[in-house]
């Protein structure tokens, strides 16, 4: 986790607690919409993925009160100081930590496996 939370603090230039957050949050919207097989194999592969998503969800009356989807994602990103080109560096470089970790084929059945995620690839 250590790893990936450097890699986005430096590309995406944010703090390393919004980083983790960031992930955490992220790696729930997967959870919940994507190919779950394929997420869960991803996040096995991150030492410390299941504890950022258990606390990124941690506010769940606030996250329930704005649905679900890549909106709520977004918002909930927004919520803590990104902006749509901050969002979109952190969703490149998840994407690229994640082809490192699980290959290129399997990060891309989730990224096309979840919807409205393809225009962050």
């Amino acid at each position: 986790m250590d790893e990936l939370i450097g890699r986005l603090a430096s590309k995406a230039g944010i703090d390393s607690a919004v980083a983790e957050k960031t992930i955490g949050i992220v790696l729930g919207f997967l959870r919940n919409e994507g190919p779950s097989d394929k997420v869960q194999a991803l996040i096995d592969q991150i030492p410390g993925a299941e504890a950022a998503i258990a606390a990124s969800s941690s506010n769940g009356g606030f996250s329930r009160l704005m649905g679900g989807g890549l909106m709520a994602v977004g918002t909930r990103l927004m919520a803590l100081g990104l902006g749509m080109n901050e969002i979109q560096g952190v969703a490149r470089e998840l994407f690229r930590f994640g082809r490192d970790k699980i290959g290129a084929d399997q990060m891309g059945e989730i990224i096309s496996g979840t919807p409205g995620l393809s225009q962050f690839a």
